[in-house]
């Protein structure tokens, strides 16, 4: 089923003679005709999502972005021409990925492909993608894979890598306790061994001394028994390296069981509706994560003009939508990093000069980040953010703390 198609496109067939009296009197017009996703009046943005399925909850961004991209077309477009956004539920299941990836690029000819949701379904249509030459930006996920422009370029993550996270909380752990010994839980994909990768960065040889790792599936019903499994272990130290609906099962599961250990949070499970709300505010407190983005639940940003244009958004384009889910702040920021893209393009969207420009990111400062980070790319660095900060869940709201850190410097 298509979802969020925001501009009805209307194809007319025309003779060969026609067409070539059109193309002497504007040769623009059939430069966008031979444009794969752009006409005269519109630009086609595809995406795939989890609508239903196993994170489901975070299919909020999609519908967020299509609300973004109403408002875009509301103000005028870019470069004249209305967003035309385009996405489909895949269930969170790479076959369903394909299908719906394949009928983006050959049915409905998007000129890109634009934060597409979850490391498994990305990794089953990255080859495809980078074989058709479709930029493939911003992706929904945190992977350092996803930074990878040698084998595929036309392939750009967004998110601080999952393994450069995991290393700042290894070695923030290792300054309150020298001696700490490590309890992951990571999903069973790219997303979570990034975080195992970190941790085995910083122990180095003493890894498998001073950690004990156990995976789950996305199909599993809970991981409570990896937790009681974990728990044996008496470590000092818990990294969850997941998606949402199971981080928020392993804090419960820590909370049920007495276990007073640090917990740390991947980046993308820190939802208070998504996570924190289904846990119990209480249960909680004293979970550690990073942050990049301003959270619309602190306190610190009450009368932030970002957040209050971001507020004004959801209540007059998403009303559905929770303005205090931070999965849709997200998607917020992410969709503001992309019009600074199309802006840079100048109204030239071919696939070349759209994956060009998104390569020539500097210093771009983006209202809805935290002070000090900044979105960088070039041909050699498809990480365009690298810095986070440490934060600390405190019953009410995510707080902040230490400096602004950049890769794995603590």
């Amino acid at each position: 089923m298509r979802r969020g198609k925001l501009v009805l496109g209307r194809r007319s067939l025309v003779a060969g003679s026609a067409v070539a009296s059109l193309a002497a009197m504007s040769p623009a017009i059939v430069w966008a005709q031979e444009t794969p996703g752009v006409t005269e009046t519109e630009i086609r943005i595809g995406s795939t999502t989890s609508l239903s399925g196993p994170v489901s909850a975070l299919g909020t961004q999609a519908r967020c972005q299509e609300a973004f991209f109403k408002r875009i077309n509301d103000k005028g477009g870019i470069a004249g021409r209305k967003i035309n956004y385009i996405y489909y539920d895949d269930g969170f299941s790479p076959p369903k990925t394909v299908e719906q990836v394949r009928r983006l690029i050959e049915q409905d000819k998007v000129a890109f492909l634009f934060n597409m949701l979850g490391t498994a379904p990305n990794s089953a249509v990255a080859k495809y993608i980078n074989q058709k030459k479709v930029p493939h930006l911003f992706l929904s996920v945190n992977g350092d894979k996803w930074g990878d422009y040698k084998n595929t370029p036309w392939t750009m993550g967004f998110a601080p890598s999952a393994r450069i996270e995991s290393q700042i909380y290894t070695k923030y752990v290792l300054q309150q306790k020298a001696d700490a010994r490590f309890a992951i839980l990571y999903q069973n994909d790219d997303l979570g061994k990034d975080y195992l990768g970190g941790v085995r960065d910083v122990l180095k040889d003493e890894f498998d001394k001073r950690a004990t790792a156990v995976s789950y599936e996305v199909t599993d019903p809970t991981v409570d028994s990896q937790i009681i499994n974990l728990r044996s272990t008496n470590a000092d130290a818990v990294i969850l390296g997941g998606t949402a609906k199971f981080v928020a099962q392993a804090i419960r599961s820590i909370s049920d069981l007495g276990w007073k250990a640090m917990v740390f949070l991947a980046s993308g499970a820190t939802s208070v509706a998504g996570v924190i709300e289904p846990v119990g505010r209480e249960r909680a407190i004293g979970v550690m994560s990073s942050a990049y983005v301003k959270d619309p639940n602190d306190p610190a940003w009450a009368n932030d003009p970002a957040i209050a244009d971001y507020a004004a958004f959801m209540r007059d384009y998403f009303p559905a939508g929770n303005a205090k889910d931070t999965y849709n702040s997200y998607a917020y920021m992410v969709a503001q990093v992309l019009m600074r893209v199309l802006e840079q393009c100048q109204g030239s969207f071919t696939r070349e000069n759209i994956m060009r420009q998104a390569t020539s990111l500097k210093n771009v400062e983006i209202p809805m980040l935290l002070p000090g980070v900044v979105v960088n790319t070039s041909p050699t660095n498809y990480h365009p953010l690298r810095q986070v900060q440490l934060m600390k869940w405190d019953g009410q709201t995510w707080s902040r703390f230490g400096k602004i850190i950049e890769g794995a410097e603590v």
